[in-house]
């Protein structure tokens, strides 16, 4: 018995010696703790994040597709961002300032999955909306 107290004894001294060491080190090198925030969800992405972007697309990608009453802009699937006429530029257009500003994110998203590439004439006012 007198055996198993001692070897008690001997552990329990050690894990202080380390705590008290690990702490003077800590302090020694004047180093602050760090606190990493923890990521937050895909309402919180701000596009800073690149880590953050990533996941909230590829969980945008395993859920269905979300329609802004824009049902009619799939016809232009794959059609190159530069090859808009103006009437269809128009058509994005109508679609972009029905929405209110924090969906638009949403929406770029929406079109992503689709396929259909923005036309290159309302890129600029897209990307102001999403910053804010």
């Amino acid at each position: 018995m007198d055996i198993f107290l001692i070897g008690i004894s001997s552990l329990l001294i050690l894990a202080i010696i380390a705590a008290l060491a690990t702490k003077l080190t800590k302090k020694k090198n004047g180093e602050p703790d760090l606190i990493i925030p923890a990521s937050g969800d895909c309402n919180t992405c701000d596009g800073t994040d690149d880590k953050c972007e990533q996941v909230c697309m590829m969980e945008a990608a395993t859920k269905e597709i979300e329609y802004y009453d824009d049902e009619e802009l799939d016809r232009f699937r794959g059609k190159e961002p530069d090859q808009y006429t103006d009437e269809e530029v128009e058509e994005f257009a109508n679609v972009l300032y029905t929405m209110q500003s924090h969906e638009v994110k949403e929406w770029n998203r929406s079109l992503i999955l689709r396929q259909i590439n923005l036309p290159n004439q309302i890129k600029d006012e897209v990307i102001t909306m999403i910053e804010g």
